[in-house]
């Protein structure tokens, strides 16, 4: 669930999960989202933790709590999920956490159901408005839509939603409302501007393990510095190992 450290009570931030209230087995997403609320239910995820949010890229995400050993993490990633569906259950898989910082990971399955880079753009600014009207002082991190070999064709729209999501971020980010933007997308690419096969499963669209490490490579410094700047509680470390003895 989250990247705490065992025995570590971190009691300063604990909290109680609100009563559970499962959706009706029709509502889109429900066994994910009553899934999430069951886990709450057994324990509830500390607050001013980072909040990892999105789509089957968050879901596949197994490692992130090994990844970011420094601090808290949530994972509430749900496959096939757009932007509007964690807007949608933001009131339960986001805002009763009370995070410091929300990483979006989203917005390719948004352009492969044929929704313009406009429309990923309206949908992330109703995501934003959401958390920001329950969560004022948390930070949204958005990271750019990736590169795929599986949606290739769509890269045009990619680029556009990226370039439009950056440029609301750097239009709309102040201290009072708190946005970050972090683009990989060239970063994933080869030296020809490609998308890199050995960096996803076979499916040709979800990252493999080798992805997520270069993926972590690229993020992690930044994320590490917002959470600091945000004062996002870092967890206890791992004692290092006893020098030799000359």
């Amino acid at each position: 669930m989250g990247g705490l450290v065992p025995g570590h009570s971190y009691a300063a931030q604990a909290q109680t999960a609100p009563a559970f209230e499962p959706l009706p087995a029709k509502a889109g997403y429900a066994k994910e989202i009553n899934a999430f609320g069951e886990a709450d239910a057994k324990q509830m995820p500390p607050a001013g933790a980072v909040l990892f949010i999105g789509s089957s890229s968050v879901r596949f995400w197994t490692t992130l709590a090994q990844d970011f050993p420094e601090i808290p993490v949530i994972n509430r990633g749900f496959g096939g999920s757009q932007i509007s569906d964690s807007t949608k259950y933001a009131d339960r898989i986001a805002i009763p956490y009370k995070p410091k910082m929300i990483i979006m990971f989203a917005g390719t399955n948004d352009l492969a159901a044929g929704k313009k880079p406009k429309q990923v753009l309206q949908e992330y600014k109703d995501f934003v408005d959401t958390i920001h009207k329950a969560l004022p002082d948390t930070r949204i991190v958005f990271l750019s839509v990736s590169p795929t070999v599986a949606r290739w064709k769509n890269e045009a729209n990619v680029l556009e939603a990226n370039h439009l999501i950056q440029e609301f971020t750097f239009q709309t980010n102040s201290p009072t409302e708190k946005l970050s933007f972090l683009d990989t997308h060239s970063d994933l690419l080869t030296p020809d501007g490609l998308p890199q096969p050995k960096l996803l499963r076979k499916d040709g669209l979800h990252f493999n393990a080798d992805g997520y490490k270069v993926l972590v490579s690229l993020v992690k410094p930044r994320i590490l510095a917002l959470a600091d700047m945000d004062g996002v509680e870092r967890l206890p470390t791992a004692p290092a190992p006893p020098a030799p003895v000359p």
